[in-house]
């Protein structure tokens, strides 16, 4: 790629966004700042777009959306006749404005376009592929990330994130695309509205949604004059409407949401990382609870298909991890139903390999067969659809993932953190009518199977020379595998890349059965475990760490000493 060449045409050619106009001249002479900007194209995988907003083939912007829509509906017209794309959007800058321009291109190209009327859930685009039997879905969200950024995920006709084959034949469509040379057709918004190849969802879809939500319900009249205050953030984002709308359909009652971030806001000026693993992202909503006293809180990111929770204790509020929810809902449900006689015979429960081992613990006890996926809520739904292809979906329960994903019911086939939220609440209010909090529940569960701490870290590695970073640090790890960690001898370490597992002991080697993934795995003697991992959204290397402790100050030593210990094999 010569990158001046292709500078200087986006500064010929690029005229229609003054804003990216302003951003080229203002870096005209500065090699460092092009090149941060068209050293390469913003990569179109299963995650579909996800960069930082500005000028350039490595920036969103209404360029890159277009390309990479083009390449999608070229993809489209060779699969399928007539096929239709469900598009929406969430709270971050210039989302409602990609989301429309992808609707442009899709009509410009006869694929008919069903756009949301304002920001939506991501889980919404998911159901609404499967409502409206379109081909595929576009969400335009950066999910979590930090304001700067923004994205553009990809869905197939099952409402599942786009496959790695389809995602693949995609770009190589994408690839096939020139900015500036007429490849990329367009028409008027309007126009596109009037042939009636642009239509906008009816509120009939949302409704529709919402009411598959609410049949995931286990105990459906528990919340009403349960007494549950409940304290809501959406964090500026997308969850605002439909989450309140569910809780008040199932009765809770007293719902104080932070006004600050309640309304759309993609400069997240109150919480710069809108992410709710990060206590940060929770201040506001901490300090609500804290002068409400309520007995819970809520916060949904962006794009609301992850929630985080506070619950209160003697002394204040507890963060729960995504594990602790994940493994309290699980546990909850299964629970229910089977008192209720509503367990299916052979249930089954889905996670990912980084998110807990006491999930495997709580499925022993009620007999649910539990199954391991790779990282990415995609191998989730693609359970689901395995298990809908066999005419089994009501075999499935539950499946979540470490970072604050869940999802029950197959209506959709990605984590919806509206049907978590209702169902955190519906919990809540349960253990609140018998006595108990949300932190009793999960300290009992702990007394119960033994007390395992979940520990992720990510480290950043911006720019080119971080990516270049990131695949050295997991090729050294690859070509050289530790011994012990923290003095815990490896016992056992998994390659997903290169699709095998080795015991060290026996020195017996298995195939593992997934799709390949650049992930690293290290199980240690008495029940601990490390796994490395790059995101495939971030610029980020991920360690994952598990120890078992006799409490939970003693699980937290031990995890301590296991992070010093892998990033100095790792060089962090």
């Amino acid at each position: 790629m010569d990158i001046k060449a292709s500078y200087n045409a986006w500064l010929d050619n690029a005229g229609e966004d003054t804003d990216l106009i302003e951003e080229l001249k203002n870096i005209r002479g500065n090699d460092d700042e092009i090149y941060e900007r068209f050293y390469t194209e913003l990569k179109f995988g299963t995650a579909g777009l996800r960069g930082i907003i500005g000028a350039g083939t490595n920036r969103m912007n209404i360029y890159t959306v277009r390309r990479a829509t083009q390449g999608l509906a070229d993809f489209l017209n060779k699969k399928y006749e007539k096929p239709s794309v469900a598009i929406s959007y969430d709270s971050r800058i210039k989302a409602d404005l990609f989301a429309k321009e992808a609707a442009r291109v899709l009509a410009a190209n006869g694929v008919k376009a069903y756009i949301s009327t304002e920001l939506q859930p991501t889980p919404v685009v998911s159901f609404a592929v499967r409502e409206l039997k379109t081909q595929a879905g576009i969400m335009v969200t950066a999910s979590h990330n930090p304001a700067k950024y923004n994205g553009y995920k990809c869905y197939g006709s099952d409402g599942c994130q786009m496959t790695d084959i389809n995602a693949n034949a995609v770009f190589e469509e994408i690839d096939n695309v020139q900015y500036f040379n007429g490849d990329i057709k367009l028409i008027d918004f309007e126009e596109g509205i009037n042939s009636g190849l642009i239509e906008w969802i009816s509120d009939d879809v949302y409704e529709a949604f919402l009411k598959n939500v609410q049949s995931q319900s286990v105990n459906p009249n528990v919340c009403k004059g349960s007494g549950l205050k409940v304290v809501y953030t959406p964090l500026n984002g997308a969850g605002n409407k439909l989450v309140r709308k569910i809780l008040d359909r199932i009765g809770v009652e007293d719902v104080i949401v932070v006004s600050e971030q309640e309304n759309p806001d993609g400069n997240f000026t109150t919480c710069p990382y809108p992410n709710p693993e990060i206590r940060e992202a929770l201040d506001l909503g901490l300090k609500l609870c804290e002068k409400e006293q309520s007995d819970l809180l809520l916060a949904t990111d962006p794009d609301s298909d992850r929630v985080g929770i506070a619950v209160k204790i003697e002394n204040g509020y507890r963060l729960m991890s995504g594990n602790e929810t994940g493994i309290m809902l699980l546990n909850y449900l299964l629970d229910s139903r089977k008192r209720k006689g509503t367990l299916p015979q052979r249930p089954v429960a889905v996670k990912t390999i980084v998110t807990s081992k006491l999930v495997d613990r709580v499925c022993e006890k009620y007999g649910c067969e539990l199954k391991n996926v790779l990282t990415g809520f995609k191998y989730i739904g693609e359970q689901i659809l395995l298990l809908e292809q066999k005419h089994e979906e009501n075999r499935y329960i539950f499946g979540f993932e470490e970072s604050y994903g869940y999802l029950a019911g197959t209506y959709v086939r990605d984590k919806d953190a509206v049907v978590a939220s209702m169902l955190i609440c519906e919990m809540a209010a349960y253990y609140r009518t018998q006595g108990k909090s949300l932190n009793d529940v999960m300290n009992e569960l702990y007394d119960e199977f033994g007390y395992y701490l979940n520990t992720t870290k990510a480290f950043e590695f911006e720019g080119s020379a971080g990516m270049q970073k990131m695949s050295d640090i997991m090729s050294a790890l690859r070509n050289s595998h530790p011994a012990e960690i923290a003095g815990f001898k490896v016992i056992n370490y998994s390659d997903y890349l290169n699709s095998y597992s080795k015991d060290i002991v026996s020195g017996t080697e298995e195939v593992i059965d997934l799709p390949k993934s650049n992930v690293l795995s290290y199980s240690l003697e008495g029940g601990g475990a490390v796994i490395v991992r790059p995101s495939g959204t971030e610029p980020k290397i991920k360690v994952y760490i598990t120890s078992v402790g006799k409490s939970a100050e003693d699980a937290d030593g031990i995890s301590k000493k296991m992070l010093d210990s892998i990033l100095k094999i790792l060089g962090i």
